[in-house]
């Protein structure tokens, strides 16, 4: 009795040893990303710009005889020129254009409600009454309606932009832990994923897999996006000062920032401004922006993203339009590249998932009897 007791004993304590493993393996797990959250910023677009300048750091790791330090440092520059500078720079420009639209909303100099009066005096007679019908001829309502709104709007763009001025420390030692990142997932980035790679408890061609559509949809969505956005609001910003649009540079950033939403685009912002335009007798303006935007700004999504991103995603307009939206409502600006990832993941899992059964079903179809 005591024989087959230890025996059972002897069965199930290497067992025991594995599930207390996996706990511990999981526990730990969970620990070390909730460390981490807190700059989960920092850490995703070290992760990102790794995967983007990678090919830059095995050529220069090439050219300067696999100093890998040397190298890393070397690409670590290459990215604050292409990168970071640039979006600094921008983002101090923004902030003062901000201010100096919500200044002069305030004084009264852009005056939104004398914009909408302009607009209603130059509908036709028609229209008119049509509003008229739906109670919406109190036009001193609207205005001040229109006016207090922009007010908020800049009111709000204003404020975000101090906070920004007054979180500089924390954004400095986010900055700091990215580029600090950044460095050693260059250097030392093919080591990681291999280790990755090996403890992953998937079959090597799923893993094969897995591993090149995560990198081939962060290249694609962050390339794609960011350049095709920044093309289309530096036209549009440029059409926009051509035409003496006031706040020129902020406009851009809106367009730009639009542009990353699929089948929606720009066009939110340039549209209404053309069609103001033309219903205030501005007749070439309106006409030179709409030429401008259907014609240059509009194709610049179907010229460069193709080139750009290739259709190496594979995902639906509507898929991306969706994960776009998705991810940016719940995890704010990171969100437009990990809510297309994680959709990309999604389809790759479900088809890798789909072959696995059909090949298991053509297995028993040949299977003898």
């Amino acid at each position: 009795m005591r024989a087959a007791l230890a025996a059972t004993h002897h069965m199930n304590y290497p067992e025991i040893q594995q599930k207390t493993f996996v706990v511990l393996l999981v526990a730990f797990s969970l620990a070390f990303i909730a460390i981490l959250l807190p700059f989960y910023g920092a850490v995703f677009w070290a992760i990102v710009l790794a995967i983007l300048f990678s090919p830059f750091y095995r050529k220069l790791l090439i050219k300067l005889n696999q100093r890998s330090n040397l190298a890393a440092l070397a690409t670590l520059a290459i990215c604050m020129i292409v990168v970071v500078i640039p979006l600094v720079l921008i983002s101090i420009s923004l902030v003062h254009e901000a201010t100096n639209l919500y200044n002069n909303i305030r004084s009264g100099e852009i005056n939104f409600g004398v914009f909408f009066q302009k607009i209603v005096t130059a509908l036709p007679t028609w229209v008119v009454n049509l509003l008229d019908r739906f109670g919406l001829t109190d036009f001193s309502v609207l205005q001040t309606k229109l006016s207090n709104a922009a007010v908020q709007g800049s009111e709000f763009i204003t404020k975000q932009a101090i906070s920004i001025g007054q979180n500089t420390f924390n954004f400095l030692v986010s900055f700091t832990i990215m580029l600090y990142i950044l460095f050693f997932l260059l250097r030392d980035g093919d080591k990681i994923v291999m280790r990755i790679k090996q403890a992953a408890p998937l079959n090597p061609e799923h893993k094969r897999t897995l591993f090149n559509n995560l990198t081939t949809a962060i290249r694609a969505t962050v390339k794609g996006n960011i350049i095709v956005a920044a093309v289309q609001g530096a036209l549009g910003g440029i059409a926009f000062w051509f035409l003496g649009v006031q706040g020129a540079l902020l406009w851009a950033v809106l367009m730009a920032f639009l542009s990353l939403l699929p089948a929606v685009g720009a066009a939110l912002i340039w549209v209404p401004v053309a069609i103001y335009f033309l219903v205030t007798g501005a007749v070439w303006q309106g006409v030179t922006l709409i030429a401008f935007g259907v014609l240059v700004i509009g194709l610049v999504d179907n010229l460069l993203r193709p080139m750009l991103v290739g259709k190496d995603t594979q995902l639906p307009d509507f898929v991306v339009l969706i994960s776009t939206v998705g991810g940016m409502a719940l995890l704010g600006l990171n969100g437009f590249v990990i809510g297309p990832v994680i959709a990309a993941l999604f389809i790759s899992l479900w088809e890798m998932f789909s072959a696995g059964k059909q090949k298991q079903e053509t297995d028993k179809q040949h299977r003898p009897d």
